[in-house]
């Protein structure tokens, strides 16, 4: 069963605790890091929620923060939906690299921040992510499977891959136009899991609003490279370590939209400035690219509430 740990703050000190209806229990252990919690913590975690103790903060007692510290890394995955890879104008039958990139850690905020726009940019956009947070070290080729998934990855997390498209595109610039500091939101906080948890994260259902209108709502199940496809690929080429996080992509409906096909055929013949010119010209005209004012909800979680990774909440502000 799955366990929903948080990190938090109160009275000036961190920690973190088990997360139930009833509130937050606090773990005894001094665990600094995500990695600390996964590596050392896990067990107690598990002893609290087994115990059902009544030792219980409620939770708008405590500041919730980024479940992920950030000394992890934060690497995610592109274009790994089907609808986004429809909707970003790619044949999913010509897909035939994973795409991988990393965000700036600086970017890990709480759930609940407000995320900054900074002055330069007029189209940011929003990325909802299921986040797989690693249990063990890596450090040379792995097989991973469905049925071993659970010893490589220890929980699972909510982020927003914000980006600034402005940046992002024109520049080819992923790791910029993604890495501002507040555009990493992550949590509420982890969903501890086991082998028995991992049948359910095909029918994780991610959901994100922006004031109160519904953008993006898909199921896990339609991820194009799956986890332990992506989990044996990357394992043979970089070290991972116990909180680092895998951003395994975000479904159809962000904010950006690829052009028509003859749009595109027109925008090559165009000088590469003057392409980008058009490109944020129209960019403006769209109403969807978040605004100062605009309010992001996000959540994933079965529909049954099996795995429930919490709800998101922030407030776009001008930088």
């Amino acid at each position: 069963m799955a366990i929903n740990v948080a990190r938090y703050e109160l009275n000036g000190s961190t920690g973190w605790g088990v997360v139930s209806d009833q509130g937050l229990t606090p773990l005894r252990g001094a665990y600094e890091t995500t990695g600390d919690l996964i590596s050392k913590g896990r067990e107690e975690a598990r002893a609290i929620s087994a115990a059902g103790t009544q030792d219980n903060i409620p939770l708008d007692h405590v500041a919730l923060l980024s479940p992920i510290t950030t000394n992890q890394q934060y690497v995610c995955q592109g274009t790994n939906y089907v609808s986004h890879l429809l909707e970003s104008g790619i044949d999913p039958k010509t897909q035939t690299f994973n795409m991988i990139f990393r965000k700036a850690s600086s970017c890990l905020a709480p759930a609940d921040t407000d995320i900054i726009r900074p002055a330069h940019v007029s189209l940011l956009d929003y990325e909802l992510e299921l986040g797989l947070v690693f249990g063990r070290e890596i450090k040379g080729p792995e097989t991973v499977t469905w049925e071993n998934l659970a010893d490589y990855i220890a929980a699972l997390v909510i982020t927003n891959d914000v980006s600034a498209r402005d940046v992002q595109l024109p520049q080819w610039q992923f790791y910029k136009g993604k890495s501002y500091r507040t555009f990493g939101p992550t949590g509420p906080w982890l969903a501890l899991i086991d082998q028995e948890d991992v049948k359910h994260i095909p029918k994780l259902h991610l959901q994100l609003s922006v004031n109160g209108k519904m953008r993006q709502d898909a199921y896990a199940d339609d991820l194009f490279f799956q986890p332990p496809e992506t989990l044996t690929e990357l394992s043979e080429v970089q070290d991972f370590h116990p909180g680092d996080m895998l951003a395994t992509g975000t479904p159809g409906g962000v904010a950006a939209q690829a052009p028509g096909k003859l749009t595109m055929f027109m925008a090559k013949l165009l000088p590469e400035q003057k392409k980008w010119e058009i490109f944020k010209k129209k960019g403006s005209q769209n109403p969807n690219f978040l605004k100062p004012g605009d309010q992001i909800a996000a959540r994933i979680a079965t529909d049954d509430g099996t795995i429930d990774l919490g709800v998101q909440r922030n407030t776009i502000v001008q930088g």
